[in-house]
């Protein structure tokens, strides 16, 4: 996903040009070492940071990385961790990818469940794995870090379920076409890659050449005769439909890069916009058309009822998971409802392959923007969410999370773990331009930690405000580490953990009174000290509404200028409204 967006056609001659480049390839014209030619193409996908742990088949190219002028490493606590980070790197990155380094065996089966979760909920991310040389692979020795057996591909095997393209770098020759073609896999499918790198061939030099052609995403043309035909159909069912339409926004919005596409839509057609729970903030949420989440039958009533009264659904770029449509209860008739993805459409009941949303949103918009007069006549509900007046100092799920909706501004980047956090911020519409984080298809707990840590770079290279996690005792005890990370390269995110003494989400579904779900009770006030200095921290421990607001108005606190923890005491037992509909169905 390169910054300045690319047609299509240009694209397709980019790919032409690349072939021809490894044709005519001259190693004699401005020679580079293969780690610096893969660093370059990194450099060009606008990547500064590279997660991982150093491990003895990745050294020679971690020189290369610490001698790069553009490219920082990060080195993690562990490789699991760094897998989560470069997925949130590159989902508030959005026009880049996330990199992860691991050494061969033990470091990449470590990380496979962060790449397992960057492939089942989009996100771009090469996993990079130094491995032993092609001589020591080709005669099969038995080496450290081997099942010892001889078998050097297993875990390439594993890599190949939970990535859309792999690459193995096994000679000068052909090195450069396989980075860049597991490069553009993974900014035009937006899927994680696996890409080998043997320690004999790093410092190899092959031709720059090919440098001086950008990858861009590889987009098939839609056919102008289907995609016109399937914009006919559309336009049928809108006038039948009568005006009354909604529009349906979800994760692939964001994952596939039609935000532009989407908003020229909303503001120029003026249909009520609603969004899914992995949808939410793909538009703006102070969008005046916007009436807030739909979640099946957890929705807010009135939600619900314009939703599924409504005569045409605009579904777009939709993922029908169980928890982002509250156990499969959305009720998309097909009959009356329009789906765009980013490789097909869907109208009623006939499937157009071929047909992606990026190029048929524009014909779309242009279509249905006579219909915005009418459109704007269409009621939505007040998506907005008010503090409740409780006659107690108990800090509750229903008070909380309308509370920190008057704490967020433009620009903050929230990362909500999967369980309370998740289901509390559901309801709450955030500020212009804000991005929210989650995970909620694949479900990793402690996932935000690490996220939390890219996120918090992307942030300073994009010109986003505040970075800020929640995250309940529990999860964070999984990936605790990074916050030693975080205070190294002094990044400055707002923690709010949530002290309930366990796994108050596992409590909801199964064992309300089990002692599996209980956890320690860390003394959490002091972690920041044993991380790092104490001087570049702060952290607070609140029991009531009192207490929290207080904080929460205090400018110093706001403003973020050092990393704080804040722990926040709350009843087991306690949670939020869509997370208690959730478990109940």
């Amino acid at each position: 996903m390169p910054s300045t967006p690319v047609s299509p056609l240009q694209a397709e001659v980019n790919r032409l040009r690349l072939e021809l480049e490894t044709l005519q390839a001259n190693n004699a014209v401005e020679p580079i070492e293969i780690g610096n030619y893969l660093l370059a193409r990194l450099e060009q996908l606008k990547v500064t940071k590279i997660f991982g742990v150093p491990g003895d088949f990745n050294l020679g190219f971690l020189d290369l990385v610490e001698d790069y002028r553009t490219i920082d490493w990060v080195g993690n606590c562990n490789e699991l961790n760094a897998a989560y980070a470069a997925d949130g790197y590159a989902r508030v990155k959005e026009h880049s990818i996330g990199v992860v380094l691991t050494t061969f065996g033990v470091g990449e089966l470590s990380a496979m469940n962060g790449i397992a979760g960057a492939f089942s909920e989009m996100v771009p991310v090469l996993h990079l794995v130094g491995v032993p040389s092609t001589v020591q692979q080709g005669s099969k020795a038995v080496l450290h870090h081997t099942l010892g057996d001889g078998r050097f591909d297993a875990y390439l095997k594993a890599a190949e379920n939970i990535t859309i393209s792999q690459g193995l770098i096994t000679d000068k020759e052909t090195a450069a076409s396989t980075i860049d073609r597991v490069l553009t896999d993974c900014i035009t499918k937006a899927r994680p890659v696996y890409l080998t790198l043997p320690t004999n061939m790093v410092f190899e030099r092959i031709s720059s050449e090919r440098l001086k052609i950008p990858l861009s995403p590889a987009w098939p043309l839609n056919d102008p005769d289907i995609e016109s035909f399937v914009v006919e159909e559309i336009m049928k069912l809108a006038t039948s439909a009568q005006d009354d339409m909604v529009i349906l926004v979800d994760a692939c919005v964001i994952r596939h890069g039609v935000r532009d596409e989407v908003n020229d839509l909303v503001e120029k057609t003026g249909f009520p916009v609603y969004a899914a729970p992995m949808g939410k903030t793909a538009v703006s949420e102070t969008y005046e058309r916007y009436g807030g989440i739909y979640v099946g039958s957890v929705s807010h009533p009135e939600v619900k009822e314009k939703i599924e009264s409504a005569k045409l659904i605009l579904s777009i770029g939709s993922v029908k998971s169980d928890f982002n449509t509250a156990n499969f209860s959305n009720r998309s008739i097909p009959s009356r409802t329009v789906e765009l993805h980013s490789d097909h459409t869907k109208v009623q009941h006939a499937v157009f392959p071929a047909i992606g949303m990026k190029q048929l949103l524009p014909r779309l918009t242009a279509r249905l923007e006579a219909c915005s007069v009418a459109a704007r006549n269409i009621r939505i509900p007040d998506p907005s969410a008010v503090v409740p007046k409780e006659n107690n100092e108990i800090i509750t799920h229903t008070w909380i999370w309308p509370r920190m909706g008057k704490f967020f501004r433009p620009k903050d980047v929230i990362v909500a773990e999967t369980g309370t956090s998740y289901f509390g911020i559901l309801d709450i519409p955030l500020p212009e331009k804000s991005v929210l984080l989650s995970q909620m298809l694949w479900g990793s707990i402690g996932w935000t930690v690490g996220s939390t840590l890219g996120a918090a770079f992307a942030v300073r290279e994009t010109g986003l405000n505040r970075t800020i996690l929640f995250i309940g005792d529990g999860s964070l005890q999984l990936t605790v580490q990074e916050l030693s990370v975080m205070l190294r390269h002094g990044l400055k995110p707002i923690i709010f953990v949530i002290n309930n003494g366990g796994y108050e989400i596992e409590r909801c579904i199964r064992g309300r009174h089990r002692k599996y779900n209980d956890i320690s009770n860390w003394k959490w006030t002091g972690l920041l000290g044993v991380f790092g200095d104490p001087s570049m921290s702060q952290s607070y421990t609140v029991h009531t509404k009192t207490e929290l607001s207080a904080l929460l108005d205090s400018a110093s606190f706001a403003e973020a200028g050092k990393i704080q923890l804040v722990e926040i005491m709350m009843q087991m037992h306690d949670a939020p409204r869509a997370l208690k509909l959730q478990s109940s169905a």
